[in-house]
């Protein structure tokens, strides 16, 4: 682990530098081990791909303590149970209006666009970090036989639930956004909003399912997100 100072009221855990299952569950455990000692001064916690960034109040606490007190959860001979998220099914419509690049990243992987989708759905994506937005779940694990460049010029505007291929990453956009990832299918999940406060749909750790719906289906799951 090496630790580092974020200003005057962080401390950043590395826990390595490459994005992999085995680093980010590390960092889950770690982040887990904070939450549950509810240490004094500990603000905030924010679980990335291979590191912890943890936020503390300088008033009751500092640095050295702080990093003194991680290196301790690290060292703990006593091995605690970590819950290993949930799994979240996401249903997507692909192609078409909701996924517009689908064709693209067929013809740049030589697959046909429902070889595509199946390869998308075939496996579980544990989502590693929420960012670049609130609730964007950076997912790995994506089959490398679909991996596709990202847009030269970003898209100014996406539309929520839009879901997307970057590079060797799939994710999700939980709200209308600029994003310069190739979109192959959208969601009608109402994926983020602010009074969810802590009943959000999915957090870092848990695994999602894309499941492809038709027309119908995607309508259908559509009015009853309206009516919540």
């Amino acid at each position: 682990m090496i630790l580092k100072a974020v200003g005057d009221r962080g401390v950043l855990a590395e826990l390595g530098n490459s994005i992999d299952e085995a680093t980010n569950r590390r960092v889950m455990e770690l982040n887990q081990k904070v939450l549950s000692s509810k240490a004094e001064g500990i603000i905030e916690t924010v679980p990335a791909f291979s590191s912890l960034l943890v936020y503390y109040n300088p008033l009751i606490t500092d640095y050295e303590q702080v990093s003194k007190y991680l290196l301790a959860l690290q060292e703990a001979e006593e091995k605690e149970e970590t819950n290993s998220g949930k799994l979240i099914e996401i249903p997507v419509c692909y192609g078409g209006i909701y996924g517009p690049d689908l064709s693209f990243v067929s013809k740049h992987t030589g697959l046909r666009e429902d070889q595509v989708v199946h390869i998308h759905c075939g496996r579980d994506y544990r989502i590693y970090m929420l960012g670049f937005l609130p609730g964007f779940p950076y997912l790995g694990g994506m089959d490398p036989r679909i991996n596709t460049p990202r847009l030269s010029t970003p898209r100014t505007v996406i539309p929520s639930g839009s879901v997307g291929i970057g590079g060797e990453q799939t994710g999700i956009y939980p709200m209308e956004s600029p994003g310069g990832w190739r979109l192959i299918g959208r969601t009608p999940l109402r994926l983020f909003e602010l009074q969810m406060g802590e009943d959000k749909l999915y957090k870092a750790g848990d695994s999602i399912r894309f499941v492809p719906i038709d027309q119908k289906e995607y309508d259908a799951i559509s009015r009853t997100q309206e009516m919540r």
